[in-house]
């Protein structure tokens, strides 16, 4: 039983990864990989907070959120200059940037030694320490996101998205500031993945710099692939198959250093068969 609900609650994790980073890639068409770094900026700050200033899980997750925006933004606003092969190009750098960052920055990080003994969050002196009370808060935290997020796909902002995953320069014709729409949506992704990275760090209670680096991004983008690409339904599905294939291989009988590459070799095979043989995912409404 605990086991079941410890994938539960990893699966609501991944869930809100994986529909937040289709706002960006299945939305408005631009490939990043780069989500694992926003992941783990959300996850460093609350970590950080808690652990060295005692602040409360849900203000350090506002703050963590706080900072992953204006870092996005910034990132953004670099990123947009590029195109096509090179915009991919620069998420993965940027992901490197993070991942090099987290390393070396002993005095706040830790470096490659990590962040132990992170609380689990406490709300008005009830505290979800259970691991079924964290579930709970995990289900609570991924539909608010996923109620966010459908609002914004249905939205008149969402439509103008989808625009201008079609046709970008049709809809500057019309006048849309087009960078600004694109930059607006990637912060909005950056967020959403700064609060999964938030319940990661507290879910764990540990973190270090390999939980966020480029591999940890292409999981993520495999997870909106699988789903489906301009549907956040997708990414639940997508999240769902990509939580619990993988475990499957520990009744394999591989031991814990095979499965591990085995766990790689699952998410690589996966991709390179959907965009072969389903570009669109299982239920997805746009290709890349």
């Amino acid at each position: 039983m605990s086991y079941a609900i410890y994938l539960a609650t990893i699966f609501c994790i991944y869930a809100i990864a994986g529909v937040s980073l289709n706002l960006v890639v299945g939305y408005a068409g631009l490939l990043s990989i780069t989500h694992a770094a926003f992941f783990g900026i959300g996850a460093y700050a609350t970590a950080i907070l808690a652990t060295k200033f005692g602040a409360d899980f849900f203000l350090a997750v506002l703050v963590g959120i706080g900072i992953t925006a204006a870092i996005s933004w910034c990132a953004g606003i670099i990123m947009s200059r590029l195109g096509g092969d090179y915009y991919v190009l620069g998420t993965v750098s940027f992901n490197y940037v993070v991942i090099n960052i987290m390393v070396n920055w002993d005095g706040l990080t830790n470096g490659p030694l990590g962040i132990p003994g992170i609380p689990k969050p406490s709300l008005f002196g009830f505290s979800f320490s259970s691991n079924i009370l964290f579930l709970v808060l995990s289900v609570l935290f991924l539909a608010a996101v996923y109620a966010v997020s459908y609002w914004i796909t249905t939205s008149s902002f969402g439509r103008v998205i989808k625009a201008i995953r079609e046709d970008e320069e049709a809809v500057r014709v019309f006048g849309y500031r087009t960078i600004s729409y694109k930059l607006a949506i990637f912060m909005i992704s950056a967020a959403m993945a700064a609060l999964a990275g938030g319940l990661f760090a507290s879910f764990i209670t540990f973190i270090d710099p390999t939980s966020f680096n480029v591999m940890e991004s292409v999981f993520m983008l495999a997870i909106v692939i699988v789903g489906g690409f301009g549907n956040i339904k997708g990414s639940l599905i997508g999240a769902f198959l990509l939580v619990l294939i993988p475990e499957l291989l520990r009744f394999v009988g591989f031991s814990a250093d095979i499965a591990a590459y085995m766990r790689q070799a699952v998410y690589g095979l996966a991709l390179v068969l959907f965009m072969l043989y389903r570009p669109k995912g299982l239920i997805g409404e746009y290709k890349l």
